[in-house]
């Protein structure tokens, strides 16, 4: 499973008001992670403009000519 930092806080309340225990925010990393095997995960950032169609069309008849040099 993974985890992002806003689900950790968010995880921190559903703890304390589920069972009554206040945990901090690195226990109940360190529950998630070495009790569970979460792991944080970080959306990977893209240009809301990305052309995914231009990017394969670069990556076959561009980057070709530019790899080999002049």
């Amino acid at each position: 499973m993974v985890a992002t930092s806003t689900d950790i806080g968010l995880i921190h309340l559903v703890v304390d008001r589920v069972t009554g225990v206040t945990l901090s925010r690195a226990s109940v990393w360190r529950l998630l992670t070495g009790r569970l095997g979460w792991s944080l995960q970080r959306p990977e950032r893209r240009a809301v403009e990305r052309d995914e169609s231009e990017i394969a069309r670069w990556i076959v008849h561009e980057w070709p000519r530019i790899k080999k040099g002049p």
